[in-house]
């Protein structure tokens, strides 16, 4: 009589455990990445084909449900940028200052703030520009 081979169901894996929920809340962001990056397309598309189309666009991205979903998409995307900031002392070769290793949650922080200086930067510059 031979024995069946044992196999370990793989449904719902990553809920067993508080860090694979966590690993696949962060690769979920990338869905509304894709969101983004297709809004962005169309305006492309809209202002390629002419002014009286890329303005009726932009009104309706003025919308209040347009807002609303930039809104999560600005709350998904500082997810990500959390999270992708705090798996980096992880993945990165140790850093050594004085002969010290550098702890994990400065590099985190150090990341998030230039981070963040650079987003505030990057809109100054564009609210700078003429309409």
């Amino acid at each position: 009589m031979m024995r069946r081979t044992y196999v370990r169901s793989m449904a719902g894996w990553w809920r067993r455990d508080p860090v694979f929920i966590r690993y696949m809340a962060r690769e979920a962001t990338a869905l509304f990445v894709v969101i983004y990056a297709a809004i962005l397309l169309v305006t492309v598309a809209r202002l390629a084909q002419g002014e009286t189309s890329f303005n009726a666009w932009m009104a309706l991205l003025a919308g209040k449900t347009s807002i609303a979903l930039h809104a999560i998409l600005v709350a998904a995307f500082a997810y990500h940028t959390y999270t992708w900031f705090e798996i980096m002392p992880k993945t990165m070769p140790p850093i050594r200052i004085a002969g010290r290793k550098l702890a994990p949650g400065v590099i985190t922080g150090v990341g998030l703030a230039v981070s963040a200086i650079l987003s505030v930067a990057l809109f100054a510059l564009a609210s700078a520009l003429p309409p």
